[in-house]
């Protein structure tokens, strides 16, 4: 059996902005959603909550699932891999408390949602992400 990657995401809305996170990933500078990988014996939530306070010091809570990737999708690291994206709406315990603790990331950037749009994010799943949004009638 080939190997799988599942990928958890948080869309993260504070004052009318979506959090978006720019960090190296394959060989280049891309804007991503905040979250990453599941690890062996974690759940969904799990993982994302452990991801948002390990990059970003932030306690969440999810909301509800908003979109999981349903077509396939081959890693860029190794092809017999495929890779698996959750998406979760979450919202910030406290704010405050933001803090970039994962030295990969090298900026937080907020965008007003007026301004959203799905050129802000660099891969493809997550443009979808955003057009899926944009589409909603109720955004976060």
């Amino acid at each position: 059996m080939k190997p799988f990657n599942v990928r958890v995401y948080g869309l993260l809305v504070e004052q009318n902005q979506m959090l978006i996170i720019r960090e190296p990933f394959a060989g280049m500078i891309i804007d991503k959603f905040p979250g990453g990988g599941l690890e062996y014996g974690e759940g969904l939530i799990d993982c994302l909550k452990r991801e948002f306070i390990e990059e970003l010091n932030l306690e969440i809570e999810v909301l509800a699932h908003f979109y999981t990737q349903d077509y396939f999708l081959a890693s860029r690291f190794d092809e017999n891999e495929q890779i698996l994206m959750i998406y979760y709406k979450v919202r910030a315990i406290d704010i405050s408390k933001l803090k970039v603790l994962d030295q990969d990331i090298q900026e937080l950037i907020w965008v007003d949602l007026d301004e959203l749009a799905s050129e802000n994010l660099t891969l493809e799943t997550d443009q979808l992400v955003v057009e899926m949004l944009l589409n909603s009638s109720n955004i976060i």
